[in-house]
């Protein structure tokens, strides 16, 4: 039986991980769940799987939900002090991390630090600060196995010695706009771009998969989770979402991990692993489908290209990038700068960003609350 803490319980990724744990209640309980400020939602989940304990990050919505349960044993806490002891406390022998963006570092690196293997689904905190978070893994002996689907599949497809890697394939589903022109983007509206053809995703990062900044964070994170150069990282547009990524050996070998655009198998898998479980949910099926596979067009999507640029260069520079995209996409969404407008921004905020090499949580850190500052002015 493996104990969770589950973060970012009321989210896409949250809610598909705990439908995950609602099929393996053999295998699987949960100790801890973190949110936001969804009260309504929190104690849906709460009374059905009652945890521990549950955190909010907002305040009022810790006082709200505390007097919800009151007729329940669980314990209600607030903001990171919360968190970080619902992801270090002794029980807890996984910590999901499906809370979104920068926020998801902290309680990562903490969670390392008690010993606790990581279900990765926050590709920020790789981006943010990949050096040091894989640095405290390996000083401290745990796990990072990735939920994202493509790492996921990756990872399913690695054979154990990683010299005879050549390279590593991410596809990409292309999101609503493939094969659009810089005209036609020019146009686009957040209704559209919140329309994703194949996954069902958080607001957030179906904006960065329309935008494709997603697939240049997913290229940073498998730098990092895969010990891979960036020459080593090749990303195909393959807007059919059945390979959902691809190994190749020297020896000209490619191994592809298939399934259905559904992420309860990667969330389930990096729960299961080194095994897997039988589940009911819906197969594959290959019959009369057709896969085709594409290059990425780096003109009408200059995020992917920065991202490449971005993690070659390193520094603190991932980190700024990524802030500086949370802040232009959150703005997108309430409709204060354009779809093109969030390119922009981000690249901006880059370009002014003094670089710092020798890091540290601190220095990461400062670089992230100057990109956000720095983004927010440009918005206004």
């Amino acid at each position: 039986m493996k104990t969770l803490t589950l973060l970012g319980s009321t989210g896409s990724i949250g809610r598909q991980t705990l439908d995950v744990v609602r099929h393996s209640t053999e295998h699987l309980k949960i100790h801890a769940l973190v949110a936001d400020k969804s009260v309504d939602l929190m104690e849906q989940q709460a009374r059905l799987f009652l945890p521990a304990t549950v955190v909010m990050m907002d305040e009022a919505a810790a006082r709200e939900l505390r007097g919800r349960l009151r007729d329940l044993p669980i314990k209600v806490d607030q903001g990171m002090a919360g968190i970080i002891d619902a992801v270090i406390a002794p029980q807890v022998d996984t910590v999901v991390t499906a809370i979104s963006g920068r926020i998801g570092l902290e309680p990562t690196l903490a969670a390392l630090e008690a010993g606790k293997t990581i279900a990765l689904a926050n590709k920020e905190t790789l981006v943010a600060a990949g050096d040091l978070v894989m640095s405290t893994a390996s000083k401290m002996m745990c796990k990072i196995l990735p939920v994202d689907s493509e790492h996921s599949a990756i990872f399913q497809c690695l054979e154990e010695n990683p010299d005879t890697i050549e390279k590593i394939i991410l596809t990409a589903s292309g999101g609503p706009f493939f094969g659009w022109s810089m005209e036609q983007l020019a146009t686009v509206t957040l209704e559209k771009a919140l329309n994703h053809p194949n996954w069902d995703m958080g607001a957030k990062i179906t904006i960065d998969s329309a935008t494709m900044m997603n697939k240049g964070l997913e290229v940073i994170e498998a730098h990092y989770l895969f010990n891979r150069e960036y020459d080593e990282i090749e990303v195909l547009i393959h807007p059919q979402s059945v390979v959902h990524s691809m190994v190749e050996y020297r020896d000209g070998s490619v191994l592809s991990q298939l399934g259905r655009a559904d992420m309860r198998l990667p969330i389930q898998y990096a729960l299961s692993y080194p095994t897997r479980w039988k589940n009911t949910f819906e197969r594959l099926d290959l019959r009369g489908k057709t896969l085709t596979f594409h290059e990425p067009d780096l003109e009408a999507f200059p995020a992917l290209g920065m991202a490449y640029q971005v993690g070659r260069r390193g520094g603190t520079l991932p980190a700024v990038m990524n802030a500086a995209n949370e802040i232009a996409v959150l703005a997108f969404l309430h409709k204060k700068v354009t779809y093109l407008g969030i390119q922009k921004i981000v690249e901006r905020v880059c370009f002014e960003h003094n670089v710092l090499d020798n890091m540290d949580l601190g220095s990461i850190l400062d670089a992230d609350t100057w990109a956000r500052r720095r983004a927010l002015e440009l918005i206004a």
